[in-house]
């Protein structure tokens, strides 16, 4: 039996989108009970699971939840409802290089930021040649990472994240990541730690991706699973979808 590493159970997410940006607007509502937000569920009632080494992908239009399902398993925000069950360490391509602070140095955020990733001061050392030929920005890597441009930026903060040898790798367009050879070198590193046995959650609006590297998804709609199963299948529904979508406008 494969052991489930990953368990959704009735997840719900709930955001309050504000109405009123400024104190001048906000006393007359509150004094006359007047709502300054709007209820948004990102998220309602999903449930999936994931096996050990398996390659899981989620696929949907723009707004369906797809983002937000990647933060809740990544730890970053918590579920308004449900339960989320994770077994391993995880790792997440998702907001990349979003611990580096801007005044240190791209070395010495390369240590701020595995550390965060769970990474020990050895470990770092014993891979640091490594994540700074990866992220291919040379002698940059001693400046201040508030003088590198957004590419620069992404780079170091996908070679620490692919260098940190998670049990759970969680990854979210990565094909929005430098120029069309590192993107390359980005999937080929994901390949490689996916054959060695790497959990890996999937998104993206890749057809060829997904099918590729993916041996199941979840197609998104409305923050509802309205597919689970072969990745090929997936992507025909979701084309039917989007056709029926279109005909609607």
């Amino acid at each position: 039996m494969s052991t489930k590493v990953i368990t959704v159970e009735k997840v719900s997410k709930k955001f309050s989108l504000q109405h009123e940006n400024t104190f001048k607007e906000f006393v007359p509502a509150f004094l006359f009970g007047k709502s300054w937000a709007t209820t948004f569920w990102a998220l309602k009632d999903i449930s999936f699971e994931v096996s050990k080494g398996e390659s899981f992908g989620i696929i949907g239009p723009n707004g369906s939840g797809k983002s937000t399902i990647m933060k809740l398993l990544a730890g970053v925000t918590a579920p308004t409802s449900g339960k989320i069950n994770i077994q391993g360490n995880v790792s997440s391509l998702i907001e990349l290089g979003a611990g580096f602070h801007p005044d240190l140095s791209g070395r010495e955020n390369v240590f701020l930021n595995g550390l965060i990733f769970g990474m020990s001061k050895k470990e770092i050392r014993d891979n640091f040649d490594s994540i700074v030929a990866f992220s291919e920005i040379g002698s940059f890597i001693d400046e201040p990472v508030k003088h590198y441009s957004s590419g620069m930026y992404l780079r170091l903060g996908f070679a620490v994240a692919v260098h940190t040898k998670p049990d759970i790798l969680l990854v979210d367009e990565i094909l929005a990541v430098g120029d069309s050879s590192f993107q390359k070198k980005c999937l080929d590193k994901i390949s490689e730690i996916k054959n060695k046995g790497t959990t890996i959650v999937l998104i993206s609006h890749s057809r060829s991706l997904i099918e590729e590297n993916a041996q199941r998804v979840v197609l998104l709609i409305d923050g509802s699973i309205k597919f689970e199963g072969d990745p090929k299948l997936g992507f025909y529904k979701y084309e039917e979808y989007l056709t029926e979508r279109e005909k609607n406008k």
